[in-house]
């Protein structure tokens, strides 16, 4: 039963294109599976998200990436899952922080042209979801479905 559950999905930075399928996608999947989803992003990766799905279907909550890590160490908020987004060494930070600070079950999306050779810098606790995908969506969903839902 997932009644109550939280789960954040946090978006590196936008420039590879299927991050905004497969958070839209996981999103509305967790959803149908009972959990209160938020998407936390940089201000350019809400604003592409809120382009993509301008009548909130798919994402009904979104937060400025900076204020919610303020909020989870203040302790104002926390979840029971986090997928971190990530296909830089960015992204891969955001997957260390949220480790470092938040209780939720942690799961890396590593994509992206190097998506193998950065899962083999995670070195936190971590359910690690790799494929090495730009633009077609596809290997990353299977990946995520046979992991997660």
């Amino acid at each position: 039963m997932t009644e109550g559950k939280k789960a954040l999905l946090v978006m590196g930075c936008p420039e590879v294109p299927v991050q905004m399928s497969i958070v839209l996608y996981l999103s509305h999947k967790l959803c149908k599976a009972g959990y209160d989803v938020t998407v936390a992003g940089t201000d350019a990766a809400v604003k592409l998200l809120k382009v993509s799905d301008p009548e909130s279907y798919y994402v009904q909550k979104t937060v400025d990436l900076d204020q919610l890590i303020a909020d989870i160490v203040e302790k104002k908020t926390d979840f029971d899952l986090c997928f971190t987004f990530m296909h830089s060494d960015a992204g891969m930070t955001y997957g260390a922080t949220f480790s470092a600070i938040s209780r939720a079950r942690l799961y890396a999306v590593v994509f992206g042209k190097n998506a193998e050779e950065l899962a083999k810098t995670i070195d936190y606790p971590a359910e690690k979801i790799v494929a090495k995908a730009t633009h077609n969506p596809n290997p990353l969903k299977n990946k995520i479905y046979k992991v997660v839902l």
